[in-house]
């Protein structure tokens, strides 16, 4: 059979990669091809298929990544009225994304569509549950400051704890609810089910690192940050405070 492209005579040469990530596979192919064969005149080489699928898509996602994180901190901006809430806020995505990461190496799945997919819907996951967290920190410390009983660091210590107490109910049942719902898919087998899993495997992880993020760091920040606020009532005196 005499096959063609682009209106040229082509001839395939079909590779299957396994266990390798496609990406890199391919450019060190071509480091190897490009010092071993020389081409005649008038020949040209093509590196096609998933490959080209994958190159498109990583075009897209430069474009696409950027636009989504800007349009998510702006939602926070306008939802907290806050620079800096927002600034932390949007610490929970480096901290999911090492958990997500790490998870991938363990499992050994390579990057893909699929992972990419998912770290981008963890991005609002995250910063979801991190608006809640800033909340219920917000209620204890503004509930505290109402009532006079905002007068040293430690007061300040105590309202942090409250509001971070509240919150551990709902964020433990909402990261067990997506265990449940997520973890099984680990499991799956079937048509579709290596993709799914490499779906799944970076919200599981990363869901697990921003939990400890926002009961662990989340609290520690606000302390740094409201602490300014809460020394300047110290020193203006009880009947300011």
């Amino acid at each position: 059979m005499i096959k063609n492209e682009e209106g040229f005579p082509a001839g395939f040469v079909y590779v299957d990669v396994t266990g390798r990530d496609m990406g890199r596979y391919v450019e060190e192919a071509k480091q190897v091809v490009g010092q071993k064969v020389q081409l005649p005149a008038g020949y040209q080489l093509v590196w096609s298929g998933q490959y080209e699928y994958l190159q498109r898509v990583v075009e897209r996602l430069w474009v696409v990544v950027p636009i989504t994180l800007f349009i998510v901190f702006l939602l926070l901006y306008f939802n907290t009225g806050s620079f800096v809430k927002t600034v932390i806020i949007l610490l929970a995505v480096p901290f999911s994304a090492i958990g997500a990461i790490w998870l991938l190496y363990l499992l050994n799945y390579n990057m893909s569509i699929a992972v990419w997919v998912e770290l981008i819907a963890l991005l609002g996951v995250d910063a979801e549950t991190a608006v809640f967290m800033l909340l219920y920190l917000d209620l204890a410390f503004n509930e505290r400051k109402a009532k006079g009983e905002m007068r040293s660091i430690a007061d300040l210590k105590h309202a942090i704890q409250d509001g971070a107490v509240k919150r551990l109910p709902p964020k433990v049942m909402t990261v067990a609810v997506m265990f449940m719902g997520l973890v099984p898919i680990m499991w799956s087998t079937g048509a579709g089910s290596d993709v799914m899993r490499r779906i799944a495997a970076p919200m599981i992880g990363g869901i697990f690192t921003s939990f400890i993020l926002e009961l662990v760091v989340y609290p520690a920040i606000y302390e740094i940050w409201k602490g300014r606020e809460v020394r300047k009532l110290a020193e203006a005196g009880p009947s300011n405070v």
